[in-house]
């Protein structure tokens, strides 16, 4: 019988999806390592981890995705980096609890898949895996017409590390007069995007290519569309000589909600917020917006994106092991008596 219905007549191609794969294949084997036993195409993904020296192994894992950053995304039609974020998210938290991320996998949802965006996406997740120094080990492309417009995707992200028993870091022998060292940001990562979004292009009417005097020659899309920092390689230096009471990754919920996961009752954080240089792009949204200081710190990283909990005496050291590796590090704050963050 002529004219049977097929997949594609309902809006799944699975010949292009066929060749998405195809061209994620090359971006994901720059990212293999002797540890990752299978290829890209199986039903799971085989990773032999190296336990060499651990003691007692803890897998620690991670899950996050972009957000509504995605959608800068799509109203500048640029793809190639926001991969990084999903990596970003998902191995910072890893990292925060003293492991070595190993592997991370990735899933894109969107209404059609068309081959060439998808690989775009897919080179920036295995760009972040390489500056994470984790394998991309597989992922899933769901092409769901009618839940998704034709140029709309979601993309979300797995990573799990590794880290001995006895060295995990967990806040629980932080105490008061405790320093916290603040490591930058490149902007607003990925948090926030909702709050940036209804400033700046509902209430102030900006476009993406606007090239706002406090942004210094970058349009606004570019701004927003800068990649969240993967602090691996700062953890690692960190981890090299000294041994962190607890490390914070300031992501949605911003100063206010983040530092207290990891504080002991009854200690909280008193922030200076003059001790860093912000990026411009929070001023332009905090003047835009009419937004007050506790707003803002509540709902940005504000410039610093990871934050490390360390003995008073350790804060220097730190410092200096970071900017020896060209890493400008400083200190924020400190613990204090009483719950919650108090910034001055």
């Amino acid at each position: 019988m002529e004219g049977k219905l097929t997949y594609k007549d309902a809006g799944v191609d699975t010949k292009e999806g066929e060749h998405a794969v195809k061209l994620m294949k090359e971006h994901a084997k720059r990212t293999f390592n002797k540890n990752v036993l299978s290829g890209l195409g199986g039903f799971g993904s085989l990773y032999m981890p190296d336990l060499s020296g651990i003691s007692a192994p803890v897998l620690v894992a991670g899950t996050d995705g972009v957000g509504t950053k995605l959608m800068i995304a799509f109203m500048m039609d640029k793809h190639d980096t926001i991969g990084q974020d999903c990596v970003a998210m998902c191995v910072n938290d890893v990292l925060c609890q003293g492991a070595k991320p190993l592997f991370f996998l990735d899933y894109i949802a969107t209404g059609k898949v068309k081959a060439e965006k998808a690989a775009e996406i897919v080179r920036g997740v295995a760009d972040g895996c390489v500056l994470a120094e984790c394998a991309l080990v597989g992922g899933e492309t769901a092409e769901m017409p009618g839940l998704y417009g034709p140029d709309e995707y979601d993309l979300a992200g797995f990573c799990v590390g590794l880290v001995d028993r006895d060295r995990i870091i967990d806040g629980r022998d932080i105490k008061e007069g405790d320093i916290l060292v603040g490591i930058k940001s490149s902007g607003l990562h990925s948090n926030g995007f909702s709050l940036a979004r209804k400033v700046l292009f509902d209430m102030a009417g900006m476009k993406t290519g606007d090239k706002p005097e406090e942004l210094e020659g970058l349009t606004l899309g570019e701004a927003l569309l800068k990649p969240t920092r993967i602090y691996t390689k700062q953890v690692r230096t960190i981890l090299g000589r000294v041994r962190p009471k607890a490390l914070v990754h300031v992501t949605g919920g911003g100063f206010y909600e983040n530092i207290p996961r990891v504080m002991p009752s009854g200690l909280g954080a008193r922030i200076r917020k003059e001790a860093w240089a912000r990026p411009k792009i929070f001023s332009l949204i905090q003047g835009l917006g009419g937004l007050d200081e506790k707003e803002m710190f509540s709902t940005f990283n504000m410039g610093i994106g990871l934050i490390a909990v360390v003995g008073r005496e350790s804060a220097t050291p730190v410092i200096e092991l970071l900017a020896a590796e060209g890493e400008a590090a400083v200190v924020i704050g400190e613990v204090a008596l009483g719950a919650g963050v108090t910034a001055w």
